[in-house]
């Protein structure tokens, strides 16, 4: 249990700041940002987030709004992959059998 814990965690992180790297970019490059390599890699990278968030959220929701609130669902679930990391350490849990 701790080593998917460990790697859910790790990936959450990868698609976290995949996610921030294509911020960054799309205030840097602008409207060119489409024609960047690197913001073309982390779209990649960002892409099964965003789809899971666009069926997870309502439609309510804009499209534009879509990556802040994917980002948003990121940290919480990093926040409760690393309260489970945490207890599973410290014995909080009883062991799987």
């Amino acid at each position: 249990m701790y080593e998917i814990i460990v790697i859910l965690k790790a990936l959450t992180e990868v698609a976290g700041v995949a996610m921030l790297g294509q911020g960054v970019l799309w205030v840097i490059a602008g409207s060119r940002r489409n024609q960047n390599v690197v913001y073309g890699l982390f779209k990649t990278l960002t892409s099964p987030v965003m789809k899971v968030t666009r069926w997870v959220t309502p439609r309510i929701v804009l499209d534009r709004h879509l990556g802040l609130v994917a980002f948003f669902l990121l940290m919480v679930l990093w926040v409760f992959l690393t309260v489970m990391k945490i207890r599973i350490v410290l014995g909080v849990t009883p062991p799987v059998s």
